[in-house]
């Protein structure tokens, strides 16, 4: 698949606004294996290549199984995640999938009884910006395989195309 338009070069201050969310989704009090959970399950409700290759790459690189990440399509039939994590999975899918019924009140009440609503909103946050990076690579083709987390390169690439 060829890449058609390199997003982050075209429009570099859009990608810094969303960059801005991300800041402040790394500073909440969410925990980083939640999240990384979060994006990948929302970028597969997405169909997202690019996203999902980054999200497994990034849990794995922070020390997640490889049981879990391969359980989180099929979550609710999987014993390997805790009742916080299945909350914010359903309310991922609910934020996802959201033109399908809006967020049911079961899913709202389930993710309240994990999450405070400061964490909450949190969370929201994040579905929100991985729907945002989906909704980018997604129609631009950005190439899966390309990340490498933690990398010198990526993290150089990146701050070039969103440099000025």
């Amino acid at each position: 698949m060829q890449e058609h338009i390199i997003y982050a070069k075209v429009a570099p201050a859009g990608v810094r606004a969303i960059n801005q969310l991300e800041d402040y989704i790394k500073k909440c009090s969410l925990e980083l294996s939640l999240l990384e959970l979060v994006r990948l399950r929302s970028s597969q409700i997405n169909g997202c290549a690019y996203c999902i290759d980054m999200h497994t790459k990034d849990a794995r690189a922070e020390g997640e199984s490889e049981q879990r990440l391969y359980g989180v399509s099929a979550w609710r039939e999987s014993p390997f995640y805790t009742e916080r994590e299945k909350a914010a999975l359903a309310w991922t899918e609910a934020i996802t999938k959201i033109s399908d019924q809006q967020v049911p009140d079961a899913v709202y009440e389930r993710a309240r009884r994990q999450f405070s609503e400061k964490e909450l909103v949190d969370l929201t946050f994040a579905v929100i910006a991985i729907n945002c990076w989906n909704r980018l690579a997604i129609p631009f083709h950005t190439p899966p395989g390309s990340y490498h987390p933690h990398s010198p390169v990526t993290m150089r690439r990146a701050l070039e195309a969103t440099a000025g």
